[in-house]
């Protein structure tokens, strides 16, 4: 049996040669000469200049200078083309599967409008248990649920301060944080733990737990949520949770 080094390898030599000059080439930002990319590679300089002059031909790279190279624009060209094809559903949707296979509750997929979260999607099974209130489409104040404190977590004081200002932290439950002092406490555990919480705040009788969903700029762009009835929500869950999120993440080009 191959191993799994030998299956990933490319079947037509030059091909992994140009992958590995590509991938000198991608660790600097300044152009690198051919002698450096021969050394790196292992490539003998006469066959990765003739490899480079085709990559160059075909604006994959470019050549500032006699004897130096950079990555070219067709790179960037093909790189937008894959990041504007990138959604974060698609990306989240397979590994919430897993997750809810896991945890037996409902997985949450939500982002940001304004001051409130929109649910996305949702994936969940009857045998969870529980009434399912919060629908793909469906909208909740930031304050008042996990994955929007991760959001408020994300924003400055004085952010933070004019949505206590513009929304009057509103309550839906006894348990709900209604006083600035209270809500910041609680984002500072947020930041602190990577993760967020939601104790009956939205609810009685719901918990959830919420880790981030980060895109290749590091931007804040959803977040992956458990929910489950109040005496089921398990703390070991969070491990899975956070993995859950930084793959996601991954997949969309974040790199931790």
């Amino acid at each position: 049996m191959k191993s799994k080094e030998a299956q990933q390898t490319p079947a037509i030599q030059v091909l992994e040669r140009m992958f590995s000059l590509l991938d000198v080439l991608a660790q600097h930002q300044d152009p690198v000469s051919l002698k450096a990319l021969s050394e790196a590679t292992g490539l003998h300089p006469s066959t990765a200049h003739r490899i480079l002059n085709d990559l160059t031909i075909g604006r994959y790279v470019d050549r500032p200078e006699a004897g130096s190279y950079r990555l070219g624009m067709r790179m960037l060209e093909l790189g937008n083309l894959v990041k504007a094809r990138l959604d974060v559903r698609d990306a989240a949707l397979p590994a919430m599967r897993e997750l809810h296979k896991f945890t037996h509750q409902p997985v949450n997929l939500s982002v940001r409008q304004g001051d409130e979260i929109v649910y996305i999607e949702r994936t969940y099974s009857e045998r969870s248990g529980m009434q399912v209130v919060r629908a793909v489409g469906g909208r909740a104040p930031l304050h008042l649920t996990s994955v929007g404190k991760l959001f408020l977590a994300s924003d400055d004081s004085p952010r933070v301060r004019a949505y206590a200002t513009r929304t009057g932290l509103s309550g839906h439950t006894r348990n709900s944080l209604t006083e600035i002092g209270a809500l910041e406490r609680e984002l500072a555990m947020v930041r602190q733990r990577g993760i967020a919480r939601d104790d009956e705040e939205l609810e009685l009788g719901v918990r959830c737990m919420a880790a981030g969903i980060y895109d290749d700029q590091a931007k804040l762009v959803a977040g992956l949520s458990i929910s489950a009835p109040a005496d089921r929500l398990e703390e070991s869950w969070v491990v899975r949770l956070k993995e859950t999120a930084a793959q996601i993440s991954a997949a969309l080009g974040h790199r931790a």
